[in-house]
């Protein structure tokens, strides 16, 4: 695969799902893929409990930070082929126009940062959204995105978010 993807993932916060997906993205999918996460109203900070899924799947780190869906609207951002709300909040909002009309889909993952109880019932919410974007992003990652038309691949990324 010769083409680099740019792939946004978006949620209301920006603070745990859509920053777990950048970072599993940007490891599992390199070199032929780039993750960015932004959020519509972004809490302006990421939760420790998504940094520590992060860190013990020894992922990098390295710019994840809670940040608005504005900088991917403006000129001189990154050209997007796929943009993916995981949350239902951003699913329902109205989105920015994006530059280049990119292939956008639902992969509706529940919010852990909404868990009241134990530390340990807290940190399972956080485990079990980390496995299903990683479950979610390693199917992305094998479809022949080369050889699947525009409907085909809609169709593949759309069918995803149901799994």
């Amino acid at each position: 695969m010769d083409k680099r993807y740019n792939v946004l993932f978006l949620c209301t916060g920006n603070s745990a799902r859509s920053i777990m997906a950048e970072a599993i993205l940007n490891q599992k999918g390199r070199p032929n893929f780039i993750a960015y996460s932004a959020g519509s109203h972004p809490t302006g900070v990421v939760r420790p409990e998504a940094l520590k899924q992060i860190q013990q799947a020894h992922l990098s780190m390295s710019g994840l930070r809670s940040k608005s869906w504005d900088e991917f609207a403006r000129p001189g951002a990154p050209p997007l082929d796929f943009v993916f709300t995981v949350c239902d909040n951003a699913a329902n909002e109205v989105c920015p126009l994006w530059p280049g009309q990119p292939m956008t889909a639902h992969w509706g993952v529940p919010d852990p940062a909404a868990v009241k109880g134990t530390t340990e019932e807290i940190e399972r919410a956080f485990r079990d959204a980390y496995l299903l974007l990683d479950r979610r992003i390693t199917l992305f990652l094998s479809l022949p995105l080369v050889t699947l038309g525009q409907l085909g691949i809609k169709k593949e990324i759309t069918q995803i978010g149901r799994q």
